[in-house]
């Protein structure tokens, strides 16, 4: 499998796991902090961040990103971001976190 017919399939992999129907945010939380407030801005306590990202909240906040389109972003980061090798749960995590961001 090569290309865009194996990114499909890993991203149906990803939005049918359970683990992505069931993302822990908290571990998401404890994930964010770790991997992705170096450029993000994951959380209020945190008071710096790349300018040239968007922050946790931000992204929360999208009407066009859903968390299938979140989950399978971070399945296949685009090259700005480090290459995170995440497990389906950690994505699932990490999305579960971001969801608990947006404005209710």
């Amino acid at each position: 499998m090569t290309g865009m017919r194996g990114f499909s399939l890993l991203v149906l992999i990803v939005l049918a796991s359970p683990a992505h129907a069931a993302g822990d945010a908290e571990e998401g939380h404890v994930l964010a902090r770790q991997w992705c407030s170096q450029c993000h801005i994951v959380d209020a306590e945190q008071t710096r961040g790349s300018a040239d990202v968007p922050p946790f909240a931000a992204i929360a906040s999208s009407e066009s990103l859903t968390p299938e389109g979140l989950a399978a972003f971070l399945a296949d980061p685009h090259p700005v971001m480090p290459n995170l090798s995440l497990t389906r749960a950690e994505i699932a995590g990490i999305v579960a976190y971001i969801e608990t961001l947006a404005p209710r």
